[in-house]
């Protein structure tokens, strides 16, 4: 019997979704189930660091807990990460593709979470680019990519990380108005192992197209249908100064298309990268 079925508790839920990971026998992932840990990124590094100079990981290796007690987002953020109410998973890959083409592994998870999550529940998830995940106006998944090269090595580990808020009963404070669950969404709990080995295979098929073009060529379509910044007006928060334009979806690379007033009155079009700037438009931050 699984550690699930013997606490009838989500806090086991990781072990659960190592067995059913490992009933496929042409799985990708392999998971590292645990309770509690810091982070699952910080697992992962670990492993990283303890390796010998002969030693490699596997692609697909998934640390996943019931709690972090030490949970981080973008920009330095803590996230919160209490016992039993999301899942949180963070696994390796070592794509060979060019080191500015990385950072599009951030929009393959988003837009693999919400089909997941539609697959599953009909929910109407979408896309705030360039990977909130959100249905409503309300996020509710958070995604951390962060890429580390060994010395002597040419293909980068990439720690792909997310937390998906599963059966979280409520949120307070600045978080009520902006974060969603799927257990409020839909009125009932939800099983985390079920959702998380969902977004794993949605994954690992999205990341073989990626790999053949080694760009977003093949997702794009998928991802702009979803996109709820799509012909929306933003407002671009560049450092050389704030404009307006209307978003027309992603290009191959990820980066957002905005048309804005050139300085002549005619429109030209302008690519944002992820990262460069903040964009400001339907639901607030973006």
């Amino acid at each position: 019997m699984s550690p699930a079925g013997e606490t009838g508790c989500f806090d086991a839920w990781p072990f659960e979704l190592k067995e059913v990971l490992e009933s496929e026998a042409d799985g990708f992932f392999t998971v590292l189930p645990m309770r509690s840990v810091d982070s699952t990124n910080e697992e992962l590094k670990r492993r990283i660091r303890a390796l010998k100079d002969s030693e490699e990981l596997p692609e697909g290796l998934t640390a996943a807990a019931a709690e972090q007690t030490a949970g981080k987002g973008r920009l330095g953020r803590t996230w919160e990460s209490p016992m039993g109410e999301s899942a949180y998973f963070s696994f390796l890959l070592r794509p060979s593709v060019p080191v500015e083409n990385i950072s599009m592994l951030t929009l393959l998870m988003g837009l693999s979470v919400a089909e997941a999550v539609n697959g599953l529940y009909h929910a109407g998830a979408s896309i705030k680019w360039p990977n909130d995940v959100v249905i409503g106006s309300k996020k509710i998944c958070g995604i951390l990519t962060e890429a580390f090269f060994r010395k002597g090595t040419d293909i980068p580990y990439v720690i792909v990380g997310t937390g998906i808020n599963v059966n979280n009963p409520s949120f307070d404070g600045e978080l009520k108005d902006k974060a969603l669950s799927l257990r409020m969404f839909l009125n009932e709990e939800v099983s985390p192992a079920r959702i998380t080995a969902s977004v794993l295979r949605r994954f690992a098929f999205n990341y073989q197209h990626f790999l053949e073009k080694r760009d977003l060529h093949t997702v794009k379509e998928r991802y702009n249908a979803i996109l709820v910044n799509k012909e929306r007006d933003v407002r671009v928060e560049d450092p050389a100064g704030p404009y307006t334009g209307i978003a027309r979806g992603i290009d191959d690379f990820g980066r957002l298309a905005v048309d804005r007033a050139g300085e002549d009155g005619r429109s030209e079009r302008v690519y944002i990268s992820s990262g460069e700037v903040s964009v400001r438009g339907l639901y607030g931050y973006v």
